[in-house]
């Protein structure tokens, strides 16, 4: 294989499918076959620098990258190429995924069921989602009808993937713990399932 070297080398793409806290990982490295590493061991450029039960934080080639359980970090791409994240499920078959709104962290549950991006009230508030002009409504939830307001996302954004002006309700009550990425994003990736892995690719 013919490597070209610009400013730096190329990233790897790496997957974590499995933690041991604090002993070592399963990573699949630039599409190879899962492999298991302790701590400080190397594959190929791939350092092993730490684990805990959520990520490992890999060292690539002098770089270092914190890559959550169950996700994949695309390399450096070339231009014009479609970004790739690549989920596992959990235990439970759920598939969670570490992104951003507006810039501030988020932990989002994938629901192909949900029409929008849906986000409890109190975390919306502690992202400073300004709801004084938001267009009220009352949301349909398993736990009954709940207080609701429709707004516009400036920024969504998961591993690579950002995209704009995103539509989402902010739930007051209804039983809503935990942010769903629902279809106001997925609707606008490709998305292919194989069993225990999700793979989400932007159009354009």
């Amino acid at each position: 294989m013919q490597l070209v070297f610009c400013a730096a080398a190329l990233a790897a793409d790496i997957s974590v499918i499995g933690v041991f806290p604090g002993k070592g990982a399963v990573l699949v490295v630039d599409s190879g076959g899962p492999q298991s590493i302790r701590i400080g061991q190397k594959i190929g450029a791939i350092t092993l620098i730490s684990v805990d039960k959520t990520a490992a934080i890999v060292d690539d080639a002098g770089r270092r990258r914190a890559i959550p359980l169950g996700q994949h970090m695309a390399g450096a791409a070339p231009p014009n190429q479609a970004t790739l994240i690549t989920l596992v499920a959990d235990p439970a078959g759920h598939f969670l995924a570490e992104g951003s709104v507006n810039g501030a962290p988020v932990r989002f549950l994938v629901d192909t069921g949900a029409t929008v991006v849906a986000i409890p009230g109190k975390a919306a508030r502690a992202m400073g989602i300004d709801l004084t002009r938001a267009e009220r409504a009352t949301a349909m939830t398993a736990n009954g009808p709940a207080p609701a307001y429709r707004v516009k996302l400036d920024s969504v954004k998961l591993g690579a993937i950002e995209l704009l002006n995103v539509d989402a309700v902010i739930l007051d009550g209804g039983g809503l713990t935990q942010p769903l990425l629902g279809m106001s994003f997925l609707s606008r990736l490709d998305m292919r399932r194989e069993g225990d892995s999700m793979t989400l690719k932007r159009r354009f």
